[in-house]
Order: structure tokens, then C-alpha cells, then sequence
């Protein structure tokens, strides 16, 4: 064996897996298993403890990582684990030299344990092309947004994701140019706040110029999928291209929670019930 990444959680979650699993071997790990985590509930990082202790029993010669979300707001309870060899922030796991100087760590077995830096530093994002998914898949992510500006009542994701921040339009395109070029026929938007892409930008694209762009400079596309979008955010172009071309798959997973205006307020969510129906 040599890197083994095991996700947990959204969308997400699985396409940076592909990104940590070629950092980590391009760093010369192995040996070793990758815990992607989620935080989204107290459930998903149970299991993903679970997850932990059962591997360790069961290859006890393997080494363990431990990152994403779940990793960023609770590091240290990952730390004090004695399974777990290290931990990685969520922005870190991105980045090859946060995986290089683990494999540093790891041979050496010295220095500090939790290798986790302030997400909310983090004011911009790279594209990560990826070429690495499984041939012959017909559906496959690419990540254009991260992190949230909201502050909903009950959600710790802006603290394991950082503030919002969007892939530019160009990178976006030739991430979709060439993985439908490579066969794969549909390909899905995502992010934490999809909908919320762009206002970081140069100009402030929205979401609806994205699509229309890859819609027109990527005719190879069989299919274009979103997943999870805010209503309250959807703009005009995006509501005009899911209705104007039938590549854009016309199913669409809404964020709402409630149905229930008290409860919607007390979650300091921004549309009511009305607006969820017209919607």
C-alpha cells in the first residue's frame, strides 16, 4: 500500500480527496491511510473516529492522517488519538508542501503532531486541476467555491472551510474542457456556498456566468450538473440557462432546513418560507 484516502461527507470532500491522494504520493508517502473528514454533524466525526480505531487494528503497520473539516475545529481531540500519527488543517491538505513535511515528520517521528493553520487567514483560492479520476467514471467534481460568509445559528462549517472565496471563471473552464475530454460526460459545480461563487472576483461574477461560460466554450459537455445551491442567491442568468439549455441538468438541491419562519429566523437563515415556494 502505498497512499489510501478515505473521505467522509459532501461533495467536496471527494473531489480534494483526489487532489491529497496525488500530493501525498508526489511527496513519497506510504504506508499510509488518509482520514478526509467531515464535521457538518457530531455523527460524522464519530464515524470517522470509528473509522480510525477499526483500521488501526486491522493494519496496524499502516500510518495514519487525519484531516478536512472535522480535523480544523477539533484538531487536538484527532491529536490525543493514539492511532492517529498526524493531523492536517483543511487548507494545508491542499498544498503539496504541507505533505511533503509530513513525510518528514513521519520518518523522523518528531516535531509537533498538529500541523492545522488559521482557515480564516485564508483569503484566496487556487485551482487544482485535476486529471486523476478513474477512467470510464461519467460523472465527476470540480470544486469552483469554498468556505461561507454566513453565520447560520447552527453550522460550524465557516469555521472548518474559512470565508468564501471562488476559482476563477477561466481556471474553472479548462478543469471542465479537459475532463470531458477525457470521456467524462457530465460534470458537477460544487462548493460550500455554490451559489455565493464569484463575489470575490475581479467584476464579481455570479454563478449564472460561470455556467453560461462553460455552457459555450466547452460544446463537448454532455452534461452540467450544480449541486447544493442558497435560492436566495440564485441569479437571473443561472434561472435562464437551466430553463434555455438542456445540458444544464434541471435538478437542483435547495438548502432550506425549515418550512417554518420562527425556526428559519432563529437559524439566521435568509429566506423565508414565501420565498422558498416561489422559489
Amino acid at each position: 500500500m502505498s497512499v489510501e484516502v478515505i473521505t467522509f461527507g459532501c461533495r467536496l470532500n471527494a473531489f480534494e480527496s483526489e487532489i491529497i491522494r496525488r500530493e501525498a504520493e508526489a511527496a513519497g508517502l506510504s504506508q499510509t491511510i488518509i482520514i478526509n473528514s467531515c464535521a457538518v454533524t457530531n455523527e460524522a466525526v464519530a464515524q470517522a473516529r470509528q473509522s480510525i480505531r477499526k483500521l488501526k487494528r486491522e493494519r496496524p503497520d499502516a500510518r495514519i492522517v487525519v484531516t478536512g473539516c472535522a480535523a480544523q475545529t477539533q484538531a487536538g481531540m484527532f491529536a490525543d488519538m493514539s492511532e492517529v500519527d498526524r493531523v492536517i488543517g483543511n487548507d494545508d491538505k491542499m498544498r503539496g508542501a504541507a505533505w511533503r513535511a509530513t513525510r518528514a515528520f513521519l520518518d523522523v517521528d518528531g516535531g509537533e503532531k498538529i500541523a492545522v493553520s488559521d482557515i480564516m487567514a485564508v483569503k484566496e483560492m487556487a485551482p487544482h486541476l485535476v486529471d486523476g479520476f478513474a477512467s470510464g467514471l461519467p460523472r465527476v467534481f470540480v470544486q469552483v467555491q469554498n468556505g461561507c460568509d454566513h453565520r447560520c445559528t447552527f453550522c460550524i462549517i465557516p469555521f472548518g472551510r474559512g470565508n468564501s472565496r471562488s476559482v476563477p471563471m477561466g481556471a474553472v473552464v479548462d478543469q471542465v474542457r479537459s475532463l470531458a475530454e477525457r470521456g467524462h460526460a457530465e460534470i458537477v459545480l460544487t462548493g460550500v456556498d455554490l451559489t455565493s461563487y464569484g463575489a470575490d472576483l475581479p467584476g464579481a461574477p455570479k454563478l449564472g456566468t460561470l455556467v453560461r461560460q462553460i455552457l459555450r466554450h466547452v460544446p463537448e459537455l454532455k452534461r452540467l450538473r450544480l449541486s447544493s445551491i442558497d435560492s436566495v442567491e440564485a441569479d437571473s442568468e443561472l434561472l435562464d440557462a437551466i430553463a434555455d439549455d438542456v445540458r444544464l441538468m434541471p435538478h437542483l438541491h435547495l438548502s432550506l432546513q425549515s418550512g417554518d419562519d420562527l425556526i428559519l429566523k432563529r437559524m439566521k437563515r435568509r429566506h423565508s418560507r414565501t420565498e422558498a415556494i416561489a422559489f
